[in-house]
C-alpha cells in the first residue's frame, strides 16, 4: 500500500502542510506512524479524503461537465477572433482559447476569478 509524507498529502490536496497536520489532529484524515516515526498518510484514506471533499464542492452543479477548476485568471491575449486565457487553478495552470467575443463579455482580465468546465471523453492519465 502507497502512504505519503504529510508535505506530499498536502502538495496533492492543494493545501499547506498546516492544513494537511490540523486534519489528521482533528480525526478528519488517518495518519499512520513510520519506522522513524514520522506521520504518513495512507493512499487509500487520502484517495477517501479527496473523493469526500471533492463531491461536496461539485454536488448541484447544473452542468454534465465534472471537472470545474476553479482559479484567477493570470493573462489573456486577445487575437482578431480568438482569445487565449491562462487560468491558475490551485496548482494547475488551464490554458484555453476562447471566442474573442465570450472573453469580452465574459470580462476575463489578469486578476478576475474564473472556473475552468472541462468534459472531456479522452483524458490521458499518467504516474509520476
Amino acid at each position: 500500500m502507497r502512504t505519503y509524507r504529510i508535505g506530499d498529502a498536502a502538495a496533492l490536496l492543494g493545501v499547506s502542510v498546516d492544513t494537511v497536520r490540523r486534519l489528521v489532529d482533528g480525526g478528519e484524515l488517518a495518519a499512520e506512524r513510520d519506522e522513524q516515526g514520522r506521520r504518513t498518510i495512507p493512499g487509500p484514506a487520502l484517495a477517501a479524503y479527496a473523493r469526500q471533499v471533492h463531491r461536496t464542492e461539485r454536488e448541484n452543479t447544473g452542468s454534465s461537465a465534472r471537472n470545474h477548476l476553479s482559479g484567477i485568471v493570470t493573462d489573456v491575449i486577445l487575437g482578431d477572433v480568438s482569445a487565449q486565457v491562462e487560468i491558475q487553478a490551485r496548482p494547475f495552470r488551464v490554458v484555453s482559447l476562447v471566442s474573442r467575443e465570450s472573453a469580452e463579455e465574459l470580462k476575463l482580465e489578469p486578476g478576475a476569478p474564473a472556473v475552468a468546465v472541462i468534459k472531456s471523453t479522452n483524458a490521458v492519465v499518467e504516474r509520476p
